[in-house]
């Protein structure tokens, strides 16, 4: 398709990106805190062995909702726009709606009948694979009506709903684990009963039953929403390999506490990291969709945007690769200390991964997903034969080492597999003013070193010194004109 270059609208759009940014900021503020003070909260309330089955059981819930709801909700964002621009919305939310019934239905069917075989597969055990299935209906409705909401620009709604689930569910799950001595089992439960709570005020801020009736099945709703979404669960259970399934190569190994380690530092890298790279994108995306489908030529914005996230995400990854063992002891419970060894590598790799928003855009605006298919899956395969490899090897240190390898070829795949009129633009500037800025804070983190300060201390002065520098150096880099 050719692009139509329409600067006014452009920056319309950046200024309502920015105000949605604004808008969701609160939400993922709040939820960057409640994933912050969740791990020391969970890590003091269980042992190690407990606190494994949890993470095991968090990462078998995304692996179904991977598989068969997540992907409905990712539709249901990517062809918002076109239905509403044909006003056929009712056809088109109702025909999500018996995807998502369908999918779920099938989902029960099977983990009934392979029960067993599921079971030892993950090796999890039974009472939590059955707790993981009575979770994963309130999570698939969440999932879609948190995609609608993005849909439909009603960010305000949306970190209501974020904020409102994340303090509900810490505070039943406190209240079960001392309560009921529940153990790992609470929070399954909490998260349950929360989830449920917030799919019903969501139901209201989307106005979904306004829209829902009896679903007519049409090829030309449905085929769309199978060619997009489906390529999308694949990737997405790629990326699973990626993040997750060192968890259940790791209890294969060796055991339930070492998967704690591996979740512990999991929970204080890419959760935070990643809640807060979203306020990017949870704003950006779907205000290029609406661009695109209108024909505008949408690769400046996400060459600016995608300069706006290593401003953000730079500071924060190289903070918690020099410091882990400072950010570990803030973070969580002296019991799981030996988790700070692989904090860099989730650091360093979760900056990848959140890099790979930017790259990939081009193939879903192509409706290309297959390309991100392929590409994640080769990655996600790397990191599990790595995985096993490195773990016998070099132990929890294998585990991080697997993981930014697999995170990092992922990147440098989507950076060279481009399609034409599709390709990402680069922000040069800010990349050469980020590399400018580095060089003097590596003698000012020399200096503090030796200088007998706390490290809480010195993280702080160095993330303030790496925005002050940066401020000055961006003053002497002059701007540059991208012809495209």
């Amino acid at each position: 398709m050719e692009f139509i270059e329409n600067k006014e609208e452009e920056h319309k759009q950046i200024v309502g990106i920015f105000k949605d940014i604004l808008k969701y900021l609160p939400s993922k503020l709040v939820g960057t805190v409640g994933n912050a003070i969740v791990i020391p909260i969970y890590t003091s309330l269980l042992p190690p062995a407990q606190y494994g089955l949890y993470s095991l059981s968090i990462a078998f819930l995304s692996f179904l909702c991977i598989i068969f709801s997540d992907w409905v909700g990712l539709s249901g964002l990517r062809f918002f726009r076109q239905h509403q621009l044909s006003n056929d919305l009712s056809k088109y939310l109702s025909t999500l709606v018996c995807i998502l019934g369908m999918n779920l239905f099938l989902m029960f069917l099977l983990c009934g009948i392979f029960h067993s075989d599921i079971i030892a597969f993950f090796k999890i055990p039974a009472k939590y694979f059955y707790a993981v299935l009575f979770l994963i209906i309130p999570v698939a409705v969440r999932a879609l009506l948190f995609q609608l909401l993005r849909a439909q620009l009603k960010s305000v709604s949306y970190t209501f709903s974020t904020i409102l689930n994340q303090f509900l569910t810490i505070g039943l799950s406190i209240f079960f684990i001392k309560v009921f001595h529940l153990g790992a089992v609470a929070m399954l439960l909490a998260m349950g009963i929360s989830i449920s709570i917030i799919d019903v005020i969501l139901m209201v801020q989307s106005n979904i039953l306004k829209y829902f009736k009896k679903p007519e099945i049409k090829c030309g709703i449905l085929l769309p929403i199978i060619l997009y979404g489906i390529p999308i669960s694949a990737t997405s259970l790629s990326a699973w390999m990626i993040s997750q399934s060192n968890k259940f190569i790791m209890n294969h190994i060796n055991g339930f506490t070492d998967v704690a380690f591996v979740g512990v530092a999991y929970g204080v890298t890419q959760p935070i990291l990643m809640t807060i790279f979203a306020t990017i994108t949870v704003a950006v995306i779907p205000r290029i969709l609406r661009m695109f489908e209108e024909k505008i030529d949408v690769r400046p914005i996400i060459a600016k945007f995608c300069g706006y996230y290593m401003l953000v995400a730079i500071p924060l990854v190289l903070i918690m690769a020099v410091y882990p063992q400072e950010l570990t002891r803030i973070l969580a419970n002296s019991k799981f200390y030996d988790a700070y060894r692989i904090v860099p590598y989730f650091a360093i790799g979760t900056f990848f991964m959140g890099l790979t928003d930017y790259t990939t855009l081009q193939y879903h605006l192509a409706n290309k997903t297959y390309i991100e298919l392929v590409l994640k899956l080769i990655s996600g395969l790397a990191n599990v034969f790595l995985t096993i490899k490195f773990i016998p090897m070099y132990g929890l240190e294998g585990v991080g080492l697997a993981t930014v390898s697999a995170n990092a070829l992922y990147f440098m795949l989507t950076a060279l597999v481009v399609l034409p009129k599709y390709y990402t633009l680069l922000p040069l500037r800010q990349v050469l003013c980020i590399g400018v800025t580095l060089i003097p804070l590596k003698y000012l983190h020399s200096y503090l070193t030796n200088s007998g300060m706390t490290q809480t201390i010195q993280m702080i002065i160095l993330f303030i010194a790496f925005y002050g520098v940066y401020y000055c150096v961006s003053k002497v880099v002059p701007k540059r004109k991208v012809k495209i």
